[in-house]
């Protein structure tokens, strides 16, 4: 079996990263490895699994205190070490050292085994929606389909056949754990380990459920339907309660995380809640100012040019970017013009040219004689 990779090396963060720093490591990297957006691709699934495992480990106070001081065996099962113990002493538990000791006086020091049949809320799930940029500005309503894990509705998530039900495990009595008493250097010490026969669920189930196979919990896809508010942007995440993978005794269900991808424009940039966008104009309506047609996220609209407008020159227009999410307000709409200069000229639209450039004065071309001045000072002109 190949070794693991260090989980902040996977994430692509620091060991001291903070909360927020891990969850936006995690949406950019779910995003850009999820299978939606890379159908067929092995590599790309393998990544996406990666980086969940990871990112379940960091997100979580008590585990990533265990993966920073013991690594991967102090969050593995397997090791002990998905349950608070230690990883190397196959669930130490220090308060039966003690009662070993001294009888039961240090009964309260250990750890206390959680309760198997505790209701546990269920993971989150995610989910890719594709939008055009029109829809990010003004909003709109999507179908997302996703595939979850559901509560059997057959045996409703206990994992028994329809008219039985699961018994309490005699091995451990409901616990989930048992208790062995191994002989040490320092006398007979006891430790706890996770039941053999229920695996820790302190049940047992002797007719399991044919539609579940005994887990409680089938697969199923799902299609819903989402609201995306105006002013929504490109890799902004919707989460959407209740919608994830179903809890477990009545728990609470996850949420579905849908991250928001914005396909590009042919026109417009989206900078923050502003719009730019290029406009190209004439020579002549450039130097005679006119009235041209600019294009917007609400439709065109009429603007004029003045007089004398140089490339590269912007004007705005005022509350025609992107909604604010939340309605307060909107960007503006940026437009940079570019003048085209004419090509396949007749020879009559030549002449023209020659003739107008013949009479044109110093005046005329105010950046060409700052430059001009600046040459002759150069060299002493």
């Amino acid at each position: 079996m190949a070794e693991k990779r260090d989980y902040y090396e996977v994430m692509g963060v620091p060991k001291n990263a903070t909360d927020a720093e891990i969850k936006k490591a995690y949406r950019k990297l779910a995003k850009k490895y999820h299978p939606d957006l890379n159908p067929g691709d092995k590599t790309a699934e393998a990544k996406f699994k990666e980086v969940n495992e990871a990112y379940e480990v960091l997100s979580d106070k008590d585990k990533r205190a265990r993966y920073d001081q013991f690594g991967h065996a102090g969050v593995d099962p397997n090791f002990g070490g998905g349950t608070g113990g230690s990883p190397f002493t196959g669930d130490f538990d220090f308060g039966d050292i003690f009662d070993s000791f001294f009888g039961g006086g240090f009964g309260g020091f250990g750890r206390r085994t959680a309760n198997p049949n505790a209701p546990r809320r269920g993971s989150d799930i995610q989910a890719v929606v594709n939008i055009s940029f029109e829809e990010a500005a003004k909003g709109c309503k999507k179908t997302v389909s996703f595939e979850k894990v559901d509560t059997c509705s057959d045996c409703r998530g206990s994992g028994a056949q329809k008219g039985t039900s699961a018994k309490t495990c005699p091995n451990c009595n409901g616990t989930g754990q048992v208790r062995i008493s191994q002989r040490t250097p320092f006398g007979m010490v006891q430790t706890s380990r996770t039941c053999d026969r229920c695996h820790g669920n302190g049940k047992v189930i002797d007719n399991p459920c044919k539609t579940c196979g005994g887990t409680g919990k089938v697969h199923k896809q799902k299609t819903i339907e989402i609201n995306i508010p105006a002013g929504i942007d490109n890799e902004q995440v919707l989460n959407v309660s209740n919608q994830g993978n179903s809890g477990t005794n009545g728990g609470l269900s996850g949420d579905l995380h849908v991250f928001v991808n914005v396909r590009p424009h042919p026109i417009f940039e989206r900078r923050g809640n502003d719009v730019w966008c290029e406009v190209p104009i004439t020579f002549t309506q450039a130097a005679l100012g006119d009235e041209i047609v600019v294009p917007t996220i609400d439709g065109r609209v009429s603007y004029q040019v003045r007089e004398g407008t140089q490339p590269g020159d912007v004007f705005k227009l005022k509350s025609k970017g992107i909604p604010r999410i939340g309605g307060h307000g909107r960007g503006d709409q940026f437009v940079r013009v570019t003048i085209e200069v004419p090509k396949n000229l007749t020879a009559k639209q030549k002449e023209i040219l020659k003739e107008f450039d013949s009479v044109a004065e110093e005046k005329n071309y105010q950046k060409r004689k700052t430059f001009v001045d600046r040459i002759k000072s150069m060299f002493g002109e």
